[in-house]
């Protein structure tokens, strides 16, 4: 899964304060930018994620498709099968 820019750039900035924290700490507002910028990291992820989840077609060896019933419906709802 390829990082969108915003991403690496929020990636980034935790690291910086990661580093910083290791070396010198941080102050009480670089402590509340990391945990925002983590809770963000963490819910765009989980958004793409999602997103790949419910995109994704699954196929058995044989070639018959056996996405899970739960992710067809999902799909169906927002209008990518019409099966």
């Amino acid at each position: 899964m390829t990082e969108s820019k915003e991403q690496e750039k929020l990636l980034k900035r935790i690291n910086e304060l990661a580093h910083k924290n290791k070396k010198e700490g941080l102050t009480e507002a670089e402590t509340r930018e990391r945990e925002r910028l983590r809770r963000e990291y963490i819910k765009n992820f989980r958004e793409t994620m999602r997103s790949n989840i419910e995109m994704m077609r699954i196929y058995n060896d044989e070639g018959k498709e056996v996405t899970p019933e739960k992710v067809k419906e999902i799909q169906r709802k927002k209008g990518l099968r019409d099966d």
